[in-house]
Parts: structure tokens; C-alpha cells; sequence
């Protein structure tokens, strides 16, 4: 096996995601050569522009992509939620790595989010996350926030913000657990596509790779987060749009939750499919099209995604 080099945006979870795959790796073929390369993508360049307001999307993946495709690297580790559907020609994604907990979390200054007083700020840069929270709490004041997590944690501690919604694994990755005020509850914050699993990307034709990594790719997950990014993929969702989907694997049965909302918060659509775990991809598109039926087409649109006909 040739010495491989894996690329990784260069934050503190990106690196710790990076480094916990190379280790598994490694456990896994002893003796690999391997080294990380870090490498700064425009989303971590502009990290003060809110995720909507990025021309196109894979803000966090292009320069990634760029390095695989001049065979600079040869796979990239990304959180997939970042991942868009559309991978460029001689790219794929090859892998999925275990899924931590997928959910959401509310970091406050040891207040529940029952328990926040009307009008307390809370901090996301995700629609998904503002319109789903606004469902449950129109009281609260839900601000615009960007930039890596410890700088949002540190937000709430220095009271510039009474809280931040962030995810579960990012938490649960840095050893930050002890930290998280609240669990909140999936049925009510369905989570990215694709969230709290980590996605291995190569060159298409790079089969050497291909083999190597798919002796780490976890198929309950993988199988997962096939329904979830099929079914983002067939309603056309990107950044602006609250789109949001998880799968869930039981002996057998994958079980697709979906959600698709307006930008106001107020109205929010929500299904599930469900089917043998064998057949995600099919499961994705049922849900897609059973939602569009119920008029997601129309919420997406009106966020300026173009959406799928």
C-alpha cells in the first residue's frame, strides 16, 4: 500500500475528526503510511457571512475537492452535512464513519430551553435549526451566528448570548459534553443530512483507495445517510432552504424522518418513509416525493433554492 495523505480543513474538530479517522486506519491496517494535510476553505475564511448568503454551496468541501482532483491529497474528511449531493465528475463519496449522536444541543448558561425568558438570545447560523427552534419558541430573539465552536461557546459565557444551538457530535468529539445544557429532542429538531457522521471522499478511479476505506465505512450509517442525502437531492435543497432528514436503522427497517419548512418558522411540514435498509435510496425519494405533495416544493422556492420539478 502507497503512503496516503488525507486532507482536512484545519480547525480544531475538523482535525480531531481527521485524526480520529487516520487512528482508525491504522488500527485497521497496521503499518499504514499516512500523513494530514490542513487546508483552509473559503467557509472558514469568511466565517462572519451568514450560510445563506454564500453564492452556490459546498463552502466547506470545494478547496478539499480542488486538492483531490490535482491529486494533492488523496481523500477528504468531512462532516457530512457539509457534503452537497452534487459531487463533482471524478470525485465520489467512498465511506461514512460510525454516526455519534445526530441531534442538536443547547449549550445556555444552565437554562433549559423551556426555562429561557422571552426575548433571550440564542444564537444559530443554521435556518434548519432558527425555524424549528421559532416553532416551538416565537419568543425568543434567534440571532445570526458563525465562526468554530469554541468561539460560539464563548458567546454564552461572556453573555453576549444566552445560548447557542450546536451539534450533538461536534460536543461529544472535543469532549465538550459537560458543557451541554440541554438535549433537544429529535422529533422537534430534526437534524442536518447527514449530521454527527463523518464522510470519506476520493477520486473515482482511485480503487486502491476505494479499498481501503471501504473497510471502515459503517453500513447501518451508510445506509442512513444514503436515504437522507437522496432525498435532499430530490427536493433540491441546498443552504437557504430548512431542510432537514434522519434515518434510523432497526433490525432491518430504516425509518426516514423528514422536514421541510418556510423561512418564517410557521409553517413546517414533516414525514417519514420507512422501508428494508437495503433499499435507502428508494426510501429517500419516496419521502421526497411524498413531501412535495404536501407542498414542500413551494416552501423551498420561496427561499430562492431553485427546488426540483
Amino acid at each position: 500500500m502507497r503512503e496516503i495523505t488525507i486532507g482536512s480543513r484545519g480547525s480544531k474538530l475538523a482535525v480531531i475528526q481527521a485524526e480520529g479517522l487516520l487512528a482508525k486506519l491504522r488500527e485497521t491496517f497496521p503499518g499504514l503510511k499516512a500523513s494530514l494535510v490542513k487546508i483552509t476553505t473559503s467557509g472558514d475564511r469568511h466565517s462572519t457571512i451568514a450560510l445563506d448568503e454564500f453564492a452556490g454551496q459546498g463552502i466547506f468541501v470545494k478547496e478539499l475537492e480542488k486538492a483531490l482532483l490535482d491529486k494533492q491529497i488523496d481523500l477528504a474528511v468531512h462532516s457530512l452535512k457539509d457534503l452537497p449531493t452534487e459531487i463533482p465528475d471524478g470525485l465520489r463519496l467512498a465511506a461514512a464513519t460510525a454516526r455519534l449522536d445526530p441531534g442538536d444541543v443547547l449549550v445556555s448558561r444552565a437554562v433549559r430551553l423551556a426555562e429561557l425568558a422571552p426575548s433571550s438570545k440564542i444564537g444559530t447560523g443554521s435556518p434548519r435549526r432558527a425555524v424549528q427552534l421559532l416553532a416551538l419558541r416565537p419568543d425568543l430573539n434567534v440571532c445570526h451566528i458563525r465562526g468554530n465552536i469554541d468561539t460560539r461557546l464563548r458567546k454564552v459565557s461572556d453573555g453576549e448570548f444566552d445560548g447557542v444551538i450546536v451539534a450533538a457530535a461536534a460536543m461529544i468529539r472535543l469532549g465538550w459534553e459537560d458543557k451541554i445544557t440541554e438535549y433537544l429532542p429529535i422529533e422537534h429538531f430534526t437534524p442536518a443530512v447527514g449530521q454527527g457522521a463523518l464522510g470519506i471522499e476520493i477520486r473515482s478511479e482511485d480503487e486502491e483507495i476505494a479499498t481501503l476505506v471501504s473497510k471502515i465505512n459503517d453500513k447501518p450509517t451508510w445506509q442512513c445517510i444514503t436515504a437522507e442525502r437522496t432525498f435532499l437531492h430530490a427536493l433540491g435543497g441546498g443552504c437557504r432552504a430548512p431542510i432537514a432528514a434522519l434515518g434510523i436503522v432497526s433490525d432491518g427497517i430504516l425509518k426516514l424522518s423528514g422536514m421541510v419548512a418556510g423561512v418564517d418558522g410557521v409553517h413546517i411540514l414533516r414525514a417519514t418513509e420507512e422501508g428494508s435498509a437495503s433499499a435507502a435510496e428508494q426510501i429517500g425519494k419516496r419521502l421526497a416525493q411524498k413531501m412535495a405533495e404536501m407542498g414542500a416544493l413551494a416552501l423551498i422556492t420561496a427561499t430562492g433554492e431553485p427546488g426540483q420539478s
